[in-house]
């Protein structure tokens, strides 16, 4: 058996592995697309929620921090940007696929 070509299941096999993919296409579990896990079917209006969120408190933080140079909100501002900037990035991409493939 070089390359798998010359490979042949005996008929036990065979049935096995049919009775496999029966019960495969049978489960619902399996019928999405590859790589998407049962959680993420209704994560697009959640992560939408958190960039818009995410995009306020960055404003306000800039604005404020603009206003008074107080090192706190400078800190927390340059924390939450870069996760402001993440998420909207996620956001982009998912709305930028296929319909089909969300």
């Amino acid at each position: 058996m070089r390359d798998g070509a010359d490979a042949r299941l005996s008929i036990r096999d065979r049935l096995v592995l049919k009775h496999i993919e029966t019960e495969m296409r049978r489960d619902r579990r399996t019928d999405r697309p590859p790589g998407r896990t049962a959680g993420t079917r209704g994560r697009d209006p959640w992560l939408a929620l958190s960039v818009g969120l995410l995009g306020a408190a960055s404003v306000f933080l800039a604005v404020v921090g603009m206003g008074s140079w107080d090192p706190a909100v400078l800190l927390a501002f340059a924390a939450l940007w870069p996760v402001t900037l993440l998420q909207g990035f996620r956001l982009v991409c998912r709305w930028s696929r296929p319909r089909a493939e969300r």
